[in-house]
């Protein structure tokens, strides 16, 4: 069983990973993310639905400025940041939760935890520079969310083999910078330089993840790999990221990232109940 892991912040937040299944909801203040892209991209709209998604249960509400989907276009970082500035405090305002800040550009996430962010969310796990991220974070004291991510689909070996050797590195750029351990936790990545068969392997072989000493972040709402088994477009695949959600609970994963934080909440309180 994993240790038990409690973060308190100097503004008075705080989060426990390694007790009840743990839900961050996802705030897309961009115009075209895959599935909510346009929904939050005012500042009183993306004020709201921060509120909102803590009111539904949400632990962590995560938030990004640059859409991550195959085919979108990458901001710089001085444009990342200008977008995520013009949301990010009226969102703190808005939540007494930790705010997380999807982004694996270091300029940015330096903006946006000078600014009162809490968690860094990194897609490339701290392999996109020559360190900055990681000393940001090490600067700032604060966790980290080191993804597994490349840029092709094509694996050399085993495939869960693989991303614990992209574990092991992140990992060892993290420790190199200065970023202390208990600040590090670990996400699969699905649907990042994933096919849709890889992304059922990873999780069907989940336990061998999960066994690392690090919290695990699942992340599988509304992706692709859902869609191909249900056949179903962004918009209609909650059930299945639920269905997915529950699976990485039973198999050791301390938190979920979902858009649809109301109904993810519930199932997984009412599973922890039944595995207590």
């Amino acid at each position: 069983m994993k240790q038990t892991r409690t973060y308190r912040w100097s503004d008075g937040r705080a989060l426990t990973l390694g007790g009840p299944m743990r839900v961050m909801g996802i705030l897309n203040v961009t115009p075209d993310s895959f599935s909510d892209g346009g929904r939050w991209d005012t500042e009183a709209a993306a004020s709201r639905h921060a509120a909102d998604m803590e009111a539904d249960g949400a632990d962590v509400i995560d938030v990004g400025a640059e859409s991550t989907r195959p085919g979108s276009t990458a901001l710089s970082a001085e444009e990342e940041t200008k977008r995520l500035l013009t949301f990010l405090p009226s969102v703190l305002r808005a939540s007494s939760v930790p705010v997380s800040v999807d982004t694996y550009h270091w300029q940015t996430a330096d903006a946006a935890l000078r600014a009162g962010a809490h968690i860094l969310n990194d897609i490339w796990g701290l392999q996109q520079d020559h360190g900055e991220m990681a000393e940001t974070a090490a600067a700032y004291d604060v966790p980290v969310i080191l993804m597994h991510n490349q840029t092709s689909t094509t694996y050399d070996g085993d495939l869960i083999a693989c991303m614990k050797e992209h574990f092991c590195r992140s990992i060892e750029i993290a420790l190199a910078h200065g970023v202390k351990e208990e600040n590090l936790w670990l996400d699969p990545g699905l649907g990042f330089g994933k096919a849709g068969g890889q992304n059922l392997e990873i999780l069907r072989r989940l336990r061998e993840l999960t066994a690392l000493p690090y919290p695990f972040l699942l992340a599988p709402s509304r992706k692709r790999f859902i869609g191909a088994v249900l056949d179903l477009p962004p918009e209609e695949r909650d059930e299945g990221t639920g269905a997915v959600c529950l699976w990485g609970q039973e198999r050791g994963c301390a938190m979920v990232r979902v858009h649809n934080v109301r109904m993810v909440a519930r199932m997984v309180k009412m599973t922890d109940a039944l595995m207590q």
